[in-house]
């Protein structure tokens, strides 16, 4: 490192030398200008300007160059890892939609036993209703019998009917019955 800064001064100093030669005046040509030690001057500052700026440009440049590359391999891998989740979603929806369409299949077969089991328990309750109807009707009428009998036994014998044949007390009977 000391000697590149030794030749960085050298380099400097040796057209800072050649110029300053003297003070006369002298015929400007282009031999006798300094066209040549300005050129001279130029390509030193060119060249020392790319010797201490090229290194640090290039690996600029090639660490830019890595870093666009790896962004684009992690963008790459979730692009990857995105498809791989699109798809999993894809068959997740397509499961779920089966599992759906199958509960309802299953809720359809479910109503259809319910309303049938319903449909069965009404109508043994109906059942169960008209014999207890028809029962109490057979209890009442029973009833009714019973008090037409005891009524007319009760109000329907008087002395006026004691001469009355049991045909007569039949068809009384069965006429208060009816």
């Amino acid at each position: 490192m000391k000697l590149s800064r030794i030749a960085l001064v050298v380099a400097f100093m040796l057209p800072i030398l050649a110029v300053a030669s003297g003070s006369e005046h002298h015929d400007i040509s282009m031999s006798n200008s300094d066209f040549f030690y300005r050129v001279l001057n130029f390509s030193i500052f060119a060249g020392l300007i790319y010797y201490l700026v090229a290194n640090p440009i290039k690996d600029f440049f090639k660490n830019r160059s890595e870093d666009i590359a790896n962004q684009i391999k992690e963008i790459n891998m979730k692009l990857e890892e995105s498809k791989k989740e699109a798809k999993l979603a894809e068959e997740y929806l397509d499961r779920s939609q089966e599992k759906a369409k199958e509960i309802i299949a299953d809720a359809k077969e479910e109503s259809i036993i319910l309303t049938e089991n319903i449909n069965r328990k009404n109508e043994e309750v109906l059942l169960a209703l008209e014999r207890q109807l028809e029962d109490k009707m057979v209890v009442e009428k029973n009833k009714m019998v019973r008090a037409t009998i005891k009524k007319l036994l009760e109000d329907g014998i008087d002395s006026s009917d004691i001469g009355i044949d049991n045909s007569k007390v039949v068809s009384l009977i069965s006429r208060k019955v009816a």
